[in-house]
């Protein structure tokens, strides 16, 4: 199926079932007939996401991390400086293609002539992400479940910078994603020692105590503090 019949039928469909999602995860109600447009829907934005990226053909690292951190933050530079340090090691730079840490590695590919590309969510109003402008190729999603799905099968590595709730849930994502064996053991790197060690103390001292996870399930996160650190960790594993 051509890419225009798929967004074609997509736009059509999405007129219809915009918005949609909060009323589909309210539980038990009684438009169950809106169901199926809501399969079809998920269905024909998977086909545009794999229909958008399906002629990549060099190696791909995600990089996941907050949308908050403008351009002065030491984040939004170290994440820049990320984007440039892969770009140059000859990885294309995938983002949720929004402000913040998207725009900062997607920004460092650019300048350092790499590809740089971005699967942006389209939000309700007043939480609305535009795509930042250092995109190469970018496509939009309306459910969060189809956009990460994109992020995570593109890639084959992946790095977590700071963020907020949207963070946790990615690295939460990928971390259990290779605990359950659905996922190769790709790297998954976390930036920023200070940052993410609260996190190993928490399942350190909380769950591997109570048993909920092993100790070695935590050795799936690397934390590193560098670029340079980030990259060769992503090269020694891959090579």
């Amino acid at each position: 199926m051509k890419s225009d019949v798929i967004n074609a039928a997509y736009s059509s469909l999405l007129e219809k079932v915009a918005g949609s999602e909060k009323k589909f995860f309210s539980g038990r109600h009684r438009h169950s007939h809106s169901d199926l447009e809501n399969a079809v829907i998920y269905f024909l934005e998977f086909l545009r996401g794999f229909e958008s990226f399906k002629d990549l053909r060099q190696p791909c690292v995600t990089v996941f991390g907050s949308a908050r951190f403008a351009e002065g933050h030491r984040y939004y530079q170290l994440a820049r400086e990320l984007g440039k340090t892969l770009a140059t090691a000859g990885y294309g730079v995938i983002t949720g293609g929004g402000p913040g840490v998207m725009e900062a590695a997607n920004r460092g590919a650019k300048e350092a002539g790499g590809l740089s590309l971005g699967c942006n969510i389209l939000l309700s109003k007043g939480h609305e992400q535009s795509p930042n402008p250092y995109l190469d190729k970018f496509i939009e999603f309306e459910h969060f479940f189809v956009r990460k799905l994109m992020l995570v099968k593109y890639s084959t590595a992946f790095i977590i910078m700071p963020g907020g709730f949207g963070t946790l849930n990615e690295v939460f994502e990928v971390t259990t994603l290779i605990q359950t064996g659905k996922l190769e053991r790709f790297p998954v790197i976390a930036m920023d020692k200070a940052f993410w060690q609260h996190l190993i103390h928490f399942a350190h001292e909380a769950m591997v105590k109570e048993g909920a996870i092993n100790p070695k399930d935590i050795e799936v996160l690397q934390i590193v503090d560098k670029a340079e650190e980030a990259v060769n960790t992503i090269q020694q594993a891959t090579n």
